[in-house]
């Protein structure tokens, strides 16, 4: 098979830092090539290098047999390369076939024509978007079609996409891995980076594994296991990743919910976690599990129901109802509800509980706050050059860790984690669990939703399924299979032995 890219000993570094270390990688007409490892591996410091933003230090670029020069992401655009970050490059004001045409249009006269172009690319790809509809009116899995359409009219032969599915649901991701299975079939060779390894092991036709810059090894796909590779990233297996369980013992209830509405998705949802238990939420994305925790911790008003924690009736109205009774949210989108991103990761990480922090004047003690971040930081294990930097300034693992970092730090009782790993490499992902399981083990309540199946088989205690907007069952480890979740999620049939309908 023809290898439409070679990448020879190369070499990259920043000032006194090797970001890349002499790496080999290859890329043949129709293929899927998964690059994998965890953040600061060098994965896309790589892929900017074959993008042209990045002029290597060493090695050399071989794209279609010949070798070019690039000095630019224009340069390797000619090439029939396109990178898809995960953080799009669109210009959301404009149209679709505006977008997609954007270096043609000077050039173009018929607008007409201009549409019809659009419709067509966007037709190839088995989606049905209006050319002429604005882009910031899309949704996220609709906007990363019209950079596929985009890379497509510009004759792209080679398509990098960098955490495709990370901000999509199961089932635009299902649709995305479809989009690059027929590209595949027409002769394109694709990389894909992505931390969700399920994903790559569906997908991937090779697998290349890099870290600390260099590459460990490229495989068949079809040839290892997902344990290998993840000793190969990270240097544990797969049941390390998740560490030693910790002796725990559930105790007295903590948190009992019952008949919580909204009046709309949510109908009537009860369930209890004790002291000391990780409770998982599963399902299908739309099943309602976000809209639920939501209402429980009063960033949304509840129609009915009730709500007890020890025992006694809470009314929670609010998010600060919600922490003064003791409960803390870890929300799926960390950037836009977990954190300010403009402000001091000291100043993230003790948002939540600032009593104890000030004088009788009002004023923050920084003496008392610096001591309070600083043993949080170590306790999480919080990367950072300064706890004045902003919390933009860090890695998403690390960002992550100072969203729990606040709720350390408010010491409730109940904790709740909607998808607490996701965007996060596999390392970070293992210190992430630690933490979680070691405040189960303090005897907190714990709630976790997660999408990725494997996270919540290796976290929790019993896993409630949900499916539009109700609890369809409840899986015990000794049932633990995609298959059972999937059965509850999607309405199939489910025998008595797999679960405990609620």
């Amino acid at each position: 098979m023809e290898n439409l890219v070679e990448l020879s000993g190369i070499r990259k570094s920043f000032g006194g830092v090797h970001a890349l270390r002499g790496v080999d990688f290859t890329l043949r007409a129709g293929e899927v090539h998964a690059l994998l490892g965890e953040n600061g591996a060098g994965k896309s410091t790589l892929m900017r290098v074959l993008g042209g933003e990045h002029i290597p230090s060493a090695g050399t670029i071989t794209v279609g047999g010949e070798e070019p020069h690039f000095r630019s992401p224009s340069d390797a655009i000619a090439k029939g390369i396109a990178i898809i970050h995960q953080e799009m490059a669109l210009a959301t004001d404009l149209t679709v076939a505006e977008n997609i045409f954007l270096s043609e249009i000077p050039s173009i006269i018929s607008w007409r024509d201009l549409n019809r172009r659009a419709r067509q690319l966007i037709d190839s790809l088995g989606f049905s978007i209006h050319p002429g509809a604005t882009v910031r009116d899309l949704s996220v899995a609709h906007q990363q079609v019209v950079e596929i359409a985009k890379a497509l009219s510009r004759n792209a032969r080679v398509i990098v996409f960098d955490e495709p599915t990370a901000v999509l649901s199961v089932q635009d991701a299902e649709r995305l891995l479809g989009i690059i299975r027929k590209l595949r079939e027409q002769g394109v060779g694709i990389v894909y980076i992505s931390h969700r390894l399920d994903e790559v092991f569906r997908i991937a036709d090779r697998i290349t594994v890099m870290k600390d810059g260099a590459s460990v090894a490229t495989v068949n796909q079809a040839e290892i296991q997902i344990d290998e590779v993840i000793r190969m990233m990270v240097g544990r297996s797969l049941k390390a990743l998740f560490g030693e369980d910790v002796a725990r013992q559930p105790g007295d209830e903590v948190l009992r919910v019952e008949n919580l509405s909204d009046g709309g998705l949510i109908k009537g949802v009860s369930l209890s976690v004790r002291a000391g238990e990780i409770v998982g939420l599963g399902g299908l994305v739309g099943a309602g599990r976000t809209e639920f925790v939501r209402l429980v911790f009063g960033a949304e008003r509840a129609h009915s129901g009730r709500i007890f924690i020890h025992g006694k009736e809470r009314a929670i109205r609010s998010p600060g109802d919600a922490v003064k009774a003791g409960i803390g949210l870890v929300p799926e989108d960390r950037k836009e509800q977990g954190l300010i991103l403009d402000f001091p990761i000291r100043v993230n990480a003790t948002l939540a509980k600032l009593g104890p922090l000030v004088n009788r004047f009002g004023f923050v003690r920084r003496s008392r706050e610096r001591a309070t971040v600083e043993e949080l930081s170590s306790r999480l294990r919080l990367k950072a050059g300064s706890l004045n930097d902003p919390a933009s300034s860090l890695s998403g693992g690390n960002q992550q860790k100072v969203v729990l970092a606040k709720w350390f730090h408010a010491d409730g009782d109940i904790l709740i984690f909607d998808e607490p790993t996701r965007g996060v490499d596999v390392g970070a992902k293992t210190e992430i669990y630690s933490l979680i399981k070691s405040l189960a083990a303090e005897g907190r309540a714990v709630l976790v939703i997660s999408s990725e199946h494997l996270e919540l088989f290796g976290l929790c205690d019993r896993i409630l399924v949900m499916r539009e907007g109700e609890i369809a069952g409840t899986l015990l480890p000794e049932n633990y299979t995609e298959e059972n979740l999937l059965k509850l999620a999607m309405a199939s049939a489910a025998t008595p032995e797999m679960m405990v309908v609620n």
